[in-house]
This record gives C-alpha cells, sequence and structure tokens, in this order.
C-alpha cells in the first residue's frame, strides 16, 4: 500500500538536521511544515443517491453536526441539494464530504452525471437509498466502476425501518431477523439489475454506534491507499470501541516514524537541543492524538449537544489532562515528570555526548528510545480517556 504520506524520508532528516545547525527555531518549524503534510492529506467523499435518500443527514452525521447548526448540509424532505457543495471535516478540514444532487434530477441527469458533478475530484462514492436501489443508482455504480473507481452501497435510516418493525409486529419482532431481511431486500434488487455479489451496508444517520458504520470502515481500510484509509478514520466519529482502537492502532504504527526523527535530531552535537526538539515534537504528536480522538473543545462540545451528556460530565471523566486543553511542550514535561525511567533516558543521552566518537551514537539511540517510550505512554492515555468519554456519552442511547 501507499504509504508515502506516513514517512519522514531521509533527506527531510538531513534537512531537518541542517536547520537546527542553523536555528533550533528553524528546525522546529520544518518539523511542523511537514507535521501539517502528513495531516493534510486530502480525502474528497462523494455522497449520492435518489433525492430524499438521507444524503445530507449522513454527512451531518460523520461530521458530527446537528442538522440545524449553520455549519450543516441543508435537510428536509425533498431534494435540498441543488448544486454540488463541499463540507469539510470540523476537526480535520482536509477531509471533505461532498453533497451531490439527487440522480436523476431536473438539472442533473442520469446520463450525465458523473460529468456534471466533476468525477476527477472524488476519490470514491457512497451511494444512498432509503429504500430499494433504483435504476439510477445502479446506472451510477456501473459508471463509476468503468470509468475506476470505488463506490459503496448504503442503505441509510434503518432505525426508522426497525421502529415501523417492531410496532407492526408486536410480540412476533426479531430484530436480527429484520435487518438480515432488509439486507437481503437491497441484495437482491441490485442482483436483479446486474450485480453478481454487492455488498450493502445498513446504517442510521441518528444512532450511527449501531448497525454497520463499523464495516464500512473496515472495507475502506482494505481498499484504500494507506494515507487516504487513515484520514478516513482519524475523521470518524468514535462510534466504537473498535473505532478508538483501529484509531489507536494507526496512530502507533507511525510512531517508529518519529522515533528516527528524534535520533536524528539527537545527532546534532548542542546540549540540551534533542530534548527540547523532541518535547515540541511530542506536543506536536499529542495535539493530533487529541484532534483525532475527538478530545478537543470544540468536537467534545458537538458530541454533548449531539448525546445529549453535558459537556463538564464529558470533560470530568478525562484523567490524562490531555483532553479539551492546549497541548504544549511545558505541560508535557509536567506530565512526564512522575516518570523516573524518561528522566534517566533523558539524562543518559546528555551525558553521553562527552565521550567522542561513540557518544553522539548513544545519544540518537537513547532519543529514540526516550521517544517511543513517552509517545506510547501518552497515546495509552489519550486512547483510554476517549474510550471513557464514548461509554460515558452512549449511556443515554438506548438500542433500537
Amino acid at each position: 500500500m501507499d504509504n508515502q504520506y506516513d514517512v519522514i524520508t531521509g533527506d527531510e532528516l538531513k534537512e531537518i538536521q541542517e536547520a537546527i545547525k542553523k536555528s533550533p527555531a528553524e528546525g522546529v518549524a520544518l518539523i511542523n511544515a511537514y507535521f501539517d503534510k502528513q495531516k493534510n492529506t486530502p480525502l474528497n467523499i462523494a455522497i449520492t443517491g435518489e433525492s430524499g435518500s438521507g444524503k445530507s443527514s449522513f454527512i451531518n452525521a460523520f461530521r458530527g453536526i446537528e442538522d440545524g447548526d449553520e455549519r450543516a448540509a441543508p435537510t428536509g424532505v425533498v431534494e435540498t441539494t441543488k448544486e454540488v457543495k463541499g463540507y469539510p471535516h470540523p476537526s480535520h478540514p482536509n477531509v471533505t464530504l461532498w453533497d451531490l444532487p439527487g440522480v436523476g434530477t431536473t438539472n442533473f441527469p442520469a446520463a450525465k452525471y458523473l460529468e456534471l458533478v466533476g468525477f476527477e475530484k472524488f476519490d470514491f462514492f457512497i451511494i444512498i437509498s432509503a429504500s430499494r436501489f433504483k435504476e439510477n443508482d445502479v446506472k451510477l455504480a456501473l459508471e463509476i466502476n468503468r470509468m475506476g473507481k470505488k463506490f459503496y452501497f448504503l442503505r441509510s435510516q434503518i432505525d426508522i425501518d426497525l421502529s415501523k418493525a417492531r410496532r407492526s409486529q408486536k410480540s412476533n419482532f426479531n430484530r436480527k431477523k429484520t435487518l438480515e431481511v432488509i439486507r437481503e431486500d437491497c441484495i437482491k434488487g441490485l442482483r436483479d439489475q446486474g450485480f453478481e455479489a454487492p455488498q450493502v451496508f445498513l446504517v442510521s444517520n441518528i444512532k450511527s454506534d449501531l448497525f454497520d458504520f463499523h464495516l464500512l470502515q473496515e472495507t475502506l481500510e482494505r481498499e484504500l491507499p494507506r494515507h487516504k484509509s487513515n484520514a478516513f478514520l482519524y475523521a470518524m466519529p468514535n462510534i466504537s470501541m473498535e473505532i478508538i482502537k483501529k484509531k489507536k492502532d494507526a496512530y502507533q504504527a507511525q510512531i517508529k516514524y518519529y522515533v528516527l526523527l528524534s535520533s536524528a535530531v539527537a545527532a546534532v552535537p548542542i546540549p540540551g537541543l534533542s530534548t527540547a526538539v523532541d518535547l515540541t515534537l511530542v506536543a506536536c504528536l499529542v495535539t493530533k492524538y487529541v484532534f483525532g480522538f475527538r478530545l478537543d473543545v470544540n468536537s467534545l462540545k458537538r458530541l454533548a449537544a449531539s448525546s445529549g451528556v453535558p459537556y463538564s460530565d464529558l470533560v470530568s471523566v478525562i484523567t490524562s489532562q490531555l483532553g479539551a486543553t492546549k497541548i504544549t511542550p511545558d505541560l508535557i514535561k509536567k506530565l512526564l515528570t512522575p516518570l523516573a525511567t524518561v528522566a534517566v533516558l533523558i539524562a543518559a543521552e546528555d551525558v553521553s555526548r562527552v565521550f567522542l566518537f561513540i557518544g553522539i551514537p548513544i545519544a540518537m539511540c537513547l532519543s529514540g528510545y526516550t521517544t517511543y517510550k513517552i509517545l506510547n505512554y501518552l497515546l495509552d492515555l489519550i486512547a483510554a480517556d476517549a474510550q471513557k468519554v464514548f461509554e460515558k456519552a452512549v449511556k443515554k442511547n438506548t438500542e433500537v
């Protein structure tokens, strides 16, 4: 898989070293620039389907924004999308969900739909339907496939369907069986129209933590380039413990690259420089983790609004001091004070510089190992807080 956005190259490491020799501040600025490049990997997701299928509601749910919010995609019982419009994710603006007009509307006939909406700029398409997928949905999927891009069928409003089935079937209601019937009905309809093995994801815009949202993420993880699937994963709402774990695993997989960066900085023979730059490096990464796990102030406030759990209650379960606050090198240093091992490693790194020839290689190893220990420690704290916030938020939500 293409992981070009997951690494800092050898040439970039050398460039950072040279910048640090000139000025520590210049080196730190360059490191931040590389972080910005990585976190700004663009991901453009097209959301389409027939009029009234729930496209706008899906966009709002994915972004953690309520339908009435001024930044929300407009929703309604009739087609409200008259033009192609992008909605950046509030915490990950590199991820944009594009609300496309319904297939087959007057201004966007099916025959010219992809041309009119600007097919090339989208990484993949999500085709949404509130019932069986219709002829226009199938034509669109076949054309997207012919042009070499991915598409995914989402059957929306599953929570409404289950509520209707419960009322009509009463004591005979079986939730699992009802979901199977809905899924099979969608799959049969697509097979009848030419798809051999269609995959349909059942979702609810109201209860995104239920049903198949996590299966969609897993599918994208397999089928998209690594940097694109990671961008999607980081932007996803924390709808399950599994999603939180996947985010942690993805961040953990990247730590080795920052260990290399830390070691490269330690090769510059300036006393105290490595520790100062490492703290800045860690602060930048921890900020990235906080936003990825939705523990920043704005994300927590949006979660409070959507879950009905007061913001203060969500913040009260965060024990790491890393959520809902500005991450600085001084804060990182304060949080690491109780870790005796880290203090010993930092001291050993400084002492090793006294010895010529072998001192710098030792300092590089110690700096890298210290950074590894620190990042894993703080990532564990943040992921644990994300789990606690998730558990607090979902307590009020009852399963359909």
